[in-house]
């Protein structure tokens, strides 16, 4: 299996791909070491060593993020879900207990916390708004109003998010958030629901 590199990679994101790939190779080999996953995953990138990766992530220029300067600098979209997107709803297919007549969603992310304020305006004309925020490390966090419910949420890459929700340490739903190549359409998937939204 080979991988490419996304244009900004990140160390701190390599290495937890590492430590992922650990826990797979552990399963086939219990004696496997962090060295060994760190190997792999180097290889499937098309270097030698871990330590050759590394040295050319650390080599590559690091782009400006909203903390280092004033937003009207930021360089356009550092992130692609960066931004304001609206719902089209010739394009999407909701869950039952989901119709709505109109929806607009502005995305923030700041590393790995990733900002969702929505606006919707329900099947009876309400319009209602919410502010998300999503941990996106791979880790499971409790979710911030809802007792039992926890989400662990990871980057596939840096155009894909991929949540898992919980209850009480059971499995009950999942969903992807995607952002398509030209950073035009961003497109949910869930339990029974597919929702595509346009870039403002």
């Amino acid at each position: 299996m080979s991988r490419s590199l996304p244009s900004h990679p990140n160390l701190e994101h390599l290495k937890k791909q590492a430590k992922d790939l650990l826990n797979a190779l552990k399963q086939q080999n219990p004696s496997a070491r962090l060295a060994d996953a760190q190997y792999a995953l180097a290889r499937e990138y098309g270097f030698a060593s871990w330590p050759k990766l590394k040295v050319y992530v650390e080599s590559l220029p690091h782009p400006a993020t909203p903390r280092e300067v004033p937003l009207t600098e930021v360089p356009e979209k550092v992130n692609p879900f960066v931004g304001k997107w609206t719902a089209n709803l010739e394009k999407s297919r909701h869950h039952p207990s989901n119709q709505f007549q109109n929806a607009t969603l502005e995305f923030a992310v700041d590393g790995d916390t990733v900002t969702i304020a929505d606006v919707v305006v329900d099947d009876s004309g309400h319009e209602e708004t919410h502010k998300n925020t999503i941990l996106v490390d791979g880790n499971e966090h409790a979710a911030e109003n809802e007792s039992g419910y926890s989400m662990v949420a990871r980057w596939r890459d840096q155009h894909i998010i991929e949540t898992i929700a919980k209850k009480d340490g059971l499995t009950v739903g999942w969903g992807t958030y995607e952002v398509s190549e030209d950073g035009k359409t961003l497109t949910i998937t869930g339990d029974e629901q597919l929702i595509v939204l346009d870039r403002v």
